[in-house]
């Protein structure tokens, strides 16, 4: 885990006028006294990282006011092909506005080719495709919701044991077509294997039978930090229901477009897709 602190210290940031902004460019250092922003996680493509500010500031990321704690602490998430520059705004209790500025770490990623799947998900019908779009609506509402709990503050755990045989990011060829990256990490395990929370939070979706995920759970960890558990064979919990890190939440299935028994699970900040195993690293158990 890395921690990245700004302050006015001339040891770890260099403060600039820029258009009636101040600007604070990292420069090699770090800062343990009068901090005005830190962050801990991974800057990397695909990351999550949990923010800090003092008390009093506003908080902004590509020009949407960031949701805080009452510590102070807040979200962003970084997408698989996110720019190399992570730019936040901070107003101050006082009305000065400031630009922080981090270096994103690029990544590189697989190709998973995947034979073997229902070819009816590889080249929907113009019927299905008319599901799909349901489909997409009906998760995007669910995401949608926002709690102002901070669940996620408690760390997060691996929902089920198993072999990892997908992980995020990768480009996937479905019986030799090239398909979307995968944004998940995928665990495999024999159907009806228990599926649990990895943190707290609530249940905002619970369908069965989508096209392409199958049986789908959606919880919320609060300020729009969401996880996704696809291909499920069954589901323990409903909408609206809160639950605790480690409760049974369903059972793993082979549901939508898989080729054997597996747990998908996914992770979004808003509408950003974000690596599951970095979100293990940025926000661990208590």
């Amino acid at each position: 885990m890395r921690r990245y602190l700004i302050g006015p210290c001339w040891l770890c940031a260099i403060k600039m006028r820029f258009w009636g902004a101040f600007v604070w460019l990292l420069v090699p250092g770090l800062c343990f006294a009068g901090e005005l922003i830190s962050f801990q996680g991974e800057l990397t493509q695909g990351s999550l990282v949990l923010g800090s500010v003092e008390p009093g500031y506003e908080v902004s990321y590509k020009g949407k006011r960031l949701k805080l704690a009452s510590n102070g602490h807040f979200l962003v998430g970084l997408g698989r092909d996110s720019s190399s520059i992570m730019e936040v705004s901070l107003v101050s209790p006082a009305g000065d506005m400031s630009t922080h500025r981090f270096g994103v770490e690029k990544r590189l990623y697989n190709v998973q080719r995947v034979d073997g799947v229902p070819q009816r998900t590889v080249s929907p019908s113009s019927i299905d495709t008319a599901r799909i779009k349901r489909d997409v609506r009906v998760v995007k509402k669910a995401r949608d919701t926002m709690y102002d709990q901070t669940h996620y503050l408690g760390g997060f755990a691996v929902p089920i044991e198993g072999p990892i045989t997908g992980v995020y990011g990768s480009q996937r060829i479905y019986n030799g077509v090239p398909k979307s990256p995968h944004y998940g990490v995928d665990y495999a395990a024999p159907t009806g294997t228990i599926v649990r929370a990895p943190a707290a939070g609530v249940i905002t979706m619970a369908e069965i039978d989508l096209f392409y995920s199958g049986g789908t759970l959606i919880m919320d960890h609060g300020h729009r930090l969401t996880s996704s558990f696809l291909h499920l064979s069954a589901i323990l919990v409903e909408v609206g229901e809160r639950v605790e890190r480690g409760d049974p939440i369903a059972r793993v299935g082979a549901t939508g477009r898989a080729t054997g028994p597996h747990l998908d699970w996914r992770m979004n900040w808003r509408e950003v897709r974000i690596d599951p195993q970095l979100v293990l690293k940025a926000l661990p158990l208590e």
